[in-house]
């Protein structure tokens, strides 16, 4: 796994670990991992994957890493080379941000692409590359915003509220979000039934961003919020990766209300 230092990419390595012979990877020097035989220091900037890759041999491959965008591509185009040599999988965890410029409804699995940021294009490239392979070669897991209890998003708000400062809130940003408690869960179903093809881990249901915030700030009793109304346009624009393609069980769905619960819990 690539990026298991990260935020996700830890709750990933400790939800597959009991079940798979699991190897991850993290950037920055940390005396904790260090000692962990599972985890390989490895710089995406300075450093070549493919040793890595070689070492260890894995059947999939997943890419949760985060930091520079040319040295993540490059990386990647790395990876999708082992992938064709040795008919190895990856896991390509993306982003709604691919859809950043189709404003006016949500977007499905095999919708177009096309962003106007930089962080979507970069998605989108990769995703690319992935699409001219064989189907059993790759899976590409798309993600709208994440929230749950400690997640770094919730940490925010609860450390500028208490400060007293702006709470940044997009009032005509239609959306769905998930939790990593929920993401882990429906990524290890995607392993567990070698599932292939695109997918997208958001809610089943949608919600303006400035409520989904005022939610959750009203679940951790953080009372009078300071907010900033940021609007990038007049009208609704959405922001939102529905399932309607590959469709996982009920019990792997999640709804908003159920990501508000969980990013309220104390545990």
């Amino acid at each position: 796994m690539l990026g298991a230092s990260g935020f996700l990419g830890n709750a990933l390595f400790k939800e597959l670990s009991p079940y798979y012979d699991v190897y991850g990877t993290y950037s920055r020097d940390n005396s904790t991992m260090d000692k962990n035989k599972r985890m390989f220091q490895w710089d995406t900037e300075t450093e070549f994957v493919s040793l890595l890759l070689n070492e260890l041999a894995p059947d999939i491959i997943i890419s949760a890493i985060r930091g520079d965008f040319t040295a993540q591509v490059h990386s990647h185009f790395e990876i999708i080379e082992y992938l064709i040599r040795f008919q190895k999988k990856l896991i390509f965890i993306s982003s709604a941000n691919v859809f950043d410029v189709f404003t006016n409804y949500p977007s499905y699995e095999y919708d177009k692409t096309l962003s106007d940021s930089v962080y979507g294009r970069f998605k989108i490239k990769i995703e690319n590359a992935l699409l001219r392979l064989p189907n059993h070669l790759y899976s590409i897991v798309r993600l709208p915003m994440i929230y749950g209890h400690n997640s770094p998003r919730v940490k925010e708000l609860t450390v500028l509220h208490n400060l007293k400062e702006t709470i940044e809130v997009f009032p005509n940003v239609v959306m769905n979000a998930t939790t990593h408690d929920k993401f882990v869960q429906q990524l290890h179903y995607i392993i567990n039934r070698d599932l292939e093809g695109v997918f997208h881990l958001g809610s089943k249901d949608l919600i303006h961003h400035k409520e989904l915030v005022y939610e959750i700030l009203k679940g951790l009793n953080l009372e009078n919020p300071i907010f900033k109304n940021v609007y990038n346009s007049n009208e609704d624009r959405y922001i939102a990766v529905i399932p309607k393609e590959n469709i996982l069980p009920k019990n792997l769905q999640i709804s908003i209300d159920e990501v508000v619960k969980n990013s309220v819990k104390l545990s």
